[in-house]
C-alpha cells in the first residue's frame, strides 16, 4: 500500500521535533487496572482486532524518522499493553527504523509496559537494541496491588517485580512510572524509599491520577472518582520526597518533576509537555494509523487525521493541531497568569483544567493547590541549584551547602527556619 510522501518543502508550522506514542494494540491490555483511562477507548473501534498492520507499522516508523530534524529519533510504544503484539513485531519495527535512518541519525527506542509478559528473550532483545523501558509500578505490594490488578482481579505486584529483576539482570535501561492515587498518596516516603532502596531505581516519574466521572471515558465533567489523588495530598507527596531527595539523592536519583522544576528555575524548557507554555507536540497514534492530538485526548473531537492518508508531519503542522497546542497558553485563567510559580507550571496539563478559580473563572487545574504548594516550597533549594549551575558548578553540591549550614543560622533553603530545624545534618 502506498503511503504519503514527506512534503517538500516542510510545512512552516511543523515543529523541529515532536513525540508520538504509538499504540500497536490500541487499548487492549492483559491487566485491568482500576484507574486506567485508556481501556474505555475500545469503544472507539467496535469490532476491531486492535492489531497494528505491517503497512501501518512501516508508515509510522518511516514517517517518524523522516519528520525528525534533530540527530536523535525516538520511536515510542505504549498501550494498552504493547508487548501483546509479540517480540517479532518489535524486531520488524527496529529493522524498519534502521533501514529508514539517515546518516548521522541516532535511534532511541522506548516502550512503556506493565512488564508481566516479559521473558529472558524479551529482555535480551530490549538490551541488544538499547530500548528505554518504562515499567509501571505503584510502590510496594500493598500499595501497588490496590488498583493494578489483572482481568480476574488478582494482584500483579509479584509479576511486575519479576519483570524489574529480569530487566536489571539483562542491563536494560529502565525507569519507573508510578501513578499517585488515593491508595498511595499518603505514603510518599514509603513509595520513594521502596523504589530507591529495594528496586535500586534511579529514574522515577510520578503521575497523578485524575479520573473524571462520566459515561464516555473522555475529558468531560468536573467530578473525580474516589481513586483520584487529592490535590493537597499531591503537593504534599512531592514535597515529602523532595525534602529527602534534596539532602541525599541529588545527582543519583532523577525524579522527572524535580528535573522539570529545576529547568524552570534555570530558565530552560523542561522535559515534560505538561509544564510547557504550549503543547501539541506530543501526540498519540492508534493501531490503524489514526493520529490524535494527545494521549489524554484520544476521542473523536481530537482526531487529527490518519497517517495512511496524510503524512505525519503535515498532521502535526496542521492548523487544527497548532490551535490545540496554543490553547493551553491562551485559555489560562487570570488566577494562573498572575501566579508567582506559573513559570514552573504553566497551568499543567489541559486535561486537568476543569475547576473554577477562587473568583469563579473556569479553567483552573484540579491539581493547582498541590502544585502551588510544592513549587513554592522548593523555591529556595531550586534557586541554590540554579546558582550553582550558573557558576559552572554541579547541582548536587546543594546537598553539602544545606547539610553544612551553621545550625543556628537561617537555613540556606530560604524556609526561614534555623538550619538545625530544617536541612542541616
Amino acid at each position: 500500500m502506498s503511503t504519503p510522501a514527506l512534503p517538500v518543502p516542510r510545512p512552516l508550522t511543523a515543529p523541529a521535533s515532536f513525540h508520538v506514542l504509538a499504540k500497536p494494540s490500541g487499548p487492549i491490555c492483559n491487566l485491568d487496572c482500576s484507574y486506567c483511562f485508556f481501556l474505555s477507548k475500545e469503544a472507539l473501534y467496535p469490532g476491531d482486532r486492535f492489531r497494528m498492520s505491517d503497512d501501518v507499522l512501516a508508515a509510522y516508523v518511516r514517517q517518524v524518522v523522516e519528520s525528525e530534524t534533530s540527530p536523535e529519533v525516538t520511536v515510542a510504544w505504549q498501550g494498552g499493553e504493547p508487548t501483546l503484539m509479540g517480540i517479532d513485531f518489535f524486531r520488524r519495527a527496529v529493522e524498519l527504523a534502521e533501514a529508514a535512518a539517515r546518516p548521522g541519525q541516532r535511534l532511541l527506542h522506548t516502550i512503556q509496559t506493565n512488564g508481566t509478559l516479559l521473558t529472558d528473550e524479551w529482555c535480551a532483545f530490549l538490551a541488544e537494541h538499547r530500548f528505554l523501558v518504562g515499567l509501571s509500578v505503584d510502590g510496594p505490594a500493598p500499595l501497588h496491588d490496590v488498583y493494578r490488578v489483572d482481568k480476574k482481579g488478582a494482584a500483579t505486584f509479584d509479576r511486575v517485580r519479576r519483570a524489574w529483576d529480569l530487566l536489571t539482570a539483562h542491563g536494560v535501561d529502565t525507569n519507573v512510572l508510578c501513578t499517585v492515587n488515593a491508595a498511595n498518596q499518603h505514603a510518599p516516603l514509603e513509595v520513594y524509599r521502596f523504589f530507591r532502596d529495594d528496586l535500586g531505581a534511579r529514574h522515577l516519574q510520578f503521575i497523578p491520577i485524575v479520573e473524571r466521572v462520566n459515561d464516555t471515558g473522555f475529558q468531560e465533567g468536573d467530578t473525580v472518582t474516589d481513586r483520584s489523588v487529592d490535590p493537597v495530598a499531591w503537593g504534599a507527596f512531592l514535597t515529602a520526597i523532595f525534602d529527602e531527595w534534596i539532602v541525599r539523592d541529588v545527582g543519583t536519583v532523577f525524579v522527572r518533576a524535580f528535573d522539570d522544576a529545576l529547568a524552570a528555575w534555570v530558565g530552560v524548557p523542561g522535559g515534560s509537555c505538561i509544564v510547557a507554555e504550549t503543547c501539541g507536540n506530543a501526540l498519540a497514534l492508534e493501531h490503524n494509523g489514526d493520529l490524535y492530538s494527545c494521549d489524554h485526548f484520544v476521542e473523536p473531537a481530537h482526531l487529527v487525521g490518519n497517517i495512511m492518508q496524510t503524512h505525519l508531519v503535515e498532521l502535526v503542522a496542521s492548523p487544527r493541531q497548532r490551535a490545540f497546542g496554543d490553547a493551553k497558553r491562551d485559555t489560562l485563567p487570570r488566577y494562573c497568569r498572575e501566579c508567582p510559580v506559573r513559570f514552573a507550571c504553566n497551568g499543567e496539563c489541559p486535561k486537568n483544567r476543569f475547576v473554577t478559580t477562587p473568583d469563579g473563572e473556569p479553567g483552573l487545574n484540579y491539581l493547582c493547590a498541590g502544585y502551588r504548594s510544592f513549587l513554592t516550597h522548593v523555591d529556595g533549594p531550586m534557586r541554590l541549584m540554579a546558582g550553582l549551575l550558573a557558576e559552572g558548578r554541579f547541582a548536587d553540591e546543594v546537598m553539602g551547602v544545606l547539610r553544612t549550614a551553621p545550625r543556628n543560622e537561617p537555613c540556606p533553603c530560604g524556609s526561614g527556619r534555623k538550619a538545625k530545624h530544617c536541612h542541616a545534618a
